[in-house]
């Protein structure tokens, strides 16, 4: 006999419930379907499994029989799918993503649809230029420019995202809704040569001095000092959200800038099959998420 193993789980929901509605509602199911499925199961047994009543449906004492027998199929069929799964080396794939991006959706839905494969994830700043190339991430979520050369690399567009000045609280721009490019015509702004942040060169403050430029290996960190005392401003992607947790920063849009990109990076010949579903999901999620973080950004 070929029984059917979803209409026995079905079974064991109603027998744990005393209730098709009850049951129903736990199974995600119309009542009236669910009837019929148990009542495929009847047929295809041969016998009455519940007395139905208004009050409830009860076990029959072949209902009660077969109780005990259909835990222990279900209970087999699933160590069986797990034996399977347990045969085959599970794959792996490390995503690495850049300071200021968020990729926790992503990674999630990619455990969700593969939980039998390990997904990790390994944060990197902007000098950790060669853990692509060397192997030590899979793939790579990034804004432009990149901070590695792409010869032999696959380069696949997220997103683009607006960017927005960032300041002191105390600037003369940071109540501003938006704020032109043309208003920051007195800032020398500094494009970085691996990330898409500009920041502006150190300027006196009042009676205080201009402090020395950031050196090359100053962290992001030190640099945002400089703008949470005023000597500096900067420029960033809008999806970057690590200056909005400071009460002494204001975020506010740029209109007149081009936007930045998002992109996920691979190695070209790299055979993962998980590479194919990484740039899939990543498409789908991290795309949705800038759209909800852009439409909800601070205006101060």
């Amino acid at each position: 006999m070929d029984l059917d193993l979803r209409l026995v789980r079905y079974f064991t929901v109603v027998a744990e419930y005393g209730n098709f509605g009850r049951a129903a509602t736990r199974l995600h199911l119309a009542q009236p379907s669910l009837s019929r499925q148990i009542q495929r199961l009847e047929t295809q047994l041969g016998v009455r499994l519940f007395d139905r009543s208004p009050q409830g449906s009860s076990l029959t004492d072949a209902g009660q029989a077969f109780l005990f027998r259909a835990r222990i199929l279900l209970q087999e069929a699933e160590q069986a799918a797990h034996t399977a799964r347990a045969a085959v080396q599970p794959r792996t794939i490390t995503v690495g993503y850049a300071e200021g991006l968020v990729i926790t959706a992503c990674v999630q839905e990619l455990r969700r649809r593969h939980p039998d494969d390990r997904v990790r994830t390994r944060h990197l700043d902007w000098r950790d230029t060669h853990a692509l190339a060397e192997g030590r991430v899979d793939a790579l979520v990034a804004y432009r420019p990149l901070p590695l050369p792409t010869d032999g690399f696959r380069v696949t567009e997220l997103r683009e995202e607006p960017r927005v000045l960032v300041t002191s609280t105390s600037h003369h721009l940071a109540n501003e809704r938006t704020v032109s490019l043309r208003a920051l015509s007195d800032e020398e702004l500094i494009a970085c040569a691996s990330t898409p942040v500009l920041w502006s060169t150190p300027r006196p403050v009042g009676d205080r001095p201009a402090p020395p430029p950031p050196a090359v290996d100053d962290s992001f960190e030190d640099k945002l000092e400089l703008v949470a005392t005023g000597h500096c401003v900067a420029i960033f992607p809008a999806g970057d959200r690590r200056a909005a947790v400071r009460e002494d920063i204001a975020l506010v849009p740029v209109i007149d800038i081009d936007p930045c990109e998002v992109v996920l990076v691979t190695r070209a010949d790299d055979p993962n099959p998980l590479l194919g579903q990484l740039a899939d999901v990543a498409r789908t999620l991290l795309g949705a998420a800038s759209r909800r973080e852009n439409d909800g950004l601070p205006v101060n």
